[in-house]
């Protein structure tokens, strides 16, 4: 299981949810798994979530208000490209890859300089 550690407050965030090995991965944990990956990457950048990041959209702060416009277009994507891979696995098309490999195949976030 991978951490981040935000380095403002300390906070320590799970990067991946790994279901036990006897168990398969379930939806859940695979939403679980992509939630915990788009609140690594904003605490990455100083944010305490996702959320939170996404509220600075409207910011007077030039930076900030990038930063959160880049991330919620990124956000949409990530969650884009994850459930696309779900329903294909639902559907029976591929199958179902390891959390870590459907993280790994996400889009990257690029933050924005201001």
């Amino acid at each position: 299981m991978g951490t981040l550690k935000n380095i403002l407050t300390g906070e320590v965030i799970e990067t991946t949810s790994e279901p036990p090995v006897d168990q398969p991965a379930t939806e859940a944990d695979y939403r679980r798994a992509v939630q915990a990956h788009i609140d690594a990457t904003a605490a990455e950048r100083g944010y305490d979530s996702g959320q939170t990041c996404a509220t600075y959209a409207a910011d007077p702060f030039p930076q900030w208000a990038a930063e959160a416009a880049a991330f919620v277009v990124w956000r949409s994507a990530v969650w884009q490209a994850a459930l696309g891979r779900m329903a294909a696995v639902l559907a029976g098309d591929e199958p179902a890859p390891a959390i870590a490999d459907l993280l790994a195949d996400l889009p990257a976030m690029v933050w924005p300089t201001v």
